[in-house]
């Protein structure tokens, strides 16, 4: 049995504008083309888009993916290996949820007057997120600055990690406060906080504006860093990527 490229994107979930995608970069070629030119899949194309999907779920970048695929040999055995990664991103998304838990308690507490303190160790606000998850895709569109990234990450300790952190959440913190008071995301103060930002990521790499608006358009659709952003203030997340455009516009056009 067949079923059309209509077919297979009513059923995957999956645009008929990404499948030809795949079939033009040979990640899934379809079974067979008619003389109307439409693509047809069978159940084999089915099982390989299943294994696409699962891999991109798990971050894994497109290029990745075709390796995985055309060197497997075993798919029972390519499956449970997808399983068992799964498993391993339900145990991450647990430890998340906990996060999400204390972080609730303890901004309750505060809103009720019990504790009046401000959240207790921020750095774990960000427990359970996996920033690697995102290193495909960064590695394919951006492989110079994704390797200099990553040998400076190498270089970082956990105690690094932990105060990187803590100053990110700090960050957060204070545009949330100009958020909160109608601030305009060109005001001098906010400027400053947001060169603070880029002159921390440009530890890791160096964004040029596109880049850089790219970025914070990321921290707006993404839903981990956009959890982040309004665990601390609603729309905090589009103030942030405002004034990162605002920003680059200024400084690094």
């Amino acid at each position: 049995m067949a079923w059309s490229i209509a077919d297979v994107a009513r059923m995957s979930g999956v645009t008929s504008r990404t499948l030809r995608h795949y079939d033009e970069i040979g990640l899934l070629p379809p079974a067979w083309i008619g003389g109307n030119g439409h693509r047809h899949y069978e159940e084999a194309e089915l099982l390989r888009l299943q294994q696409i999907l699962l891999m991109r779920e798990l971050g894994l970048g497109l290029r990745e993916i075709g390796d995985v695929l055309d060197n497997q040999l075993d798919q029972v055995e390519a499956l449970r290996a997808h399983h068992q990664r799964l498993l391993t991103e339900r145990d991450r998304l647990d430890t998340l949820a906990r996060t999400v838990s204390r972080t609730i308690a303890e901004l309750q507490k505060e809103q009720d007057g019990s504790d009046m303190t401000k959240i207790n160790r921020p750095e774990k606000l960000f427990e359970g997120f996996d920033a690697s998850r995102h290193e495909s895709k960064a590695r394919d569109k951006w492989p110079q600055e994704w390797e200099q990234s990553k040998r400076y990450a190498d270089t970082l300790t956990a105690e690094d990690h932990e105060r990187m952190q803590r100053e990110t959440t700090a960050q957060m913190v204070r545009m949330a406060e100009f958020m909160a008071v109608d601030i305009p995301v060109t005001d001098p103060a906010v400027q400053a906080e947001v060169d603070a930002h880029y002159q921390g990521i440009c530890r890791f790499w160096t964004p040029n504006a596109a880049a850089f608006k790219g970025l914070g358009q990321t921290y707006v659709d993404d839903q981990q860093w956009r959890s982040a952003y309004d665990r601390i203030a609603e729309g905090l997340a589009e103030y942030q990527r405002d004034a990162m455009a605002a920003y680059a516009d200024a400084r690094l056009s």
